[in-house]
């Protein structure tokens, strides 16, 4: 994992941890562990490490019990990373945003008029939201696993029901390529898969 990454994950965590602690200060870090799933060690050396840092004062209190005190310091910390992480949130939108706008313009380019969504995540809500008042068609969605649910009243496939459906285009809508060595490939001609 490069710096950013370790850096933006152990902020993550801390924010996490920060927040749980302003709204419990009584919870213990087995049920930390459980509500951020992190492993309770893990937990452990964050809560040594804020302690350190002066966010939070620990007191011990009747029953041998723990309280957890988010200081001033701490609150202060716990504002700039939610402000950082809606920042980085704000940024990843309108870039994800951008990239589908983009395939957008060249499926219609392209004449493609009937689509087909490959996953059902965040991902493809977004698609979904930013192809209304385009001309484009979502015939349904493709994922691994059937569902009893719709998207968006629209039928969720398996990728075996791809042949039998009538398309003109397919729009991958897992983003990283360790997501979409996880997807069937869609048995398409390459013309027609559009990739984020």
């Amino acid at each position: 994992m490069n710096k950013l990454k370790t850096d933006r994950h152990d902020d993550d965590i801390t924010l996490r941890i920060l927040d749980e602690l302003s709204k419990e200060p009584h919870v213990t870090q087995r049920s930390l562990s459980g509500k951020l799933d992190v492993a309770l060690g893990l937990v452990n050396a964050y809560m040594k490490r804020l302690a350190k840092k002066g966010y939070i004062k620990v007191t011990t209190i009747p029953q041998n019990r723990v309280k957890y005190i988010l200081t001033p310091k701490g609150f202060t910390e716990k504002v700039r990373l939610s402000y950082e992480y809606m920042h980085v949130s704000l940024s990843y939108f309108k870039n994800i945003s951008q990239r589908i706008d983009n395939v957008y313009k060249q499926m219609i380019l392209s004449g493609a008029k009937n689509l087909l969504l490959w996953g059902d995540g965040e991902v493809a809500e977004l698609c979904y939201l930013s192809m209304r008042g385009l001309p484009l068609n979502l015939i349904g969605v493709i994922d691994q696993k059937r569902s009893d649910k719709s998207f968006f009243g629209h039928n969720i496939y398996m990728p075996e029901d791809v042949s039998a459906l009538n398309y003109d285009a397919i729009l991958i809508t897992a983003l990283k390529e360790k997501e979409r060595r996880k997807l069937p490939a869609p048995q398409a001609d390459a013309e027609k898969i559009f990739l984020l």
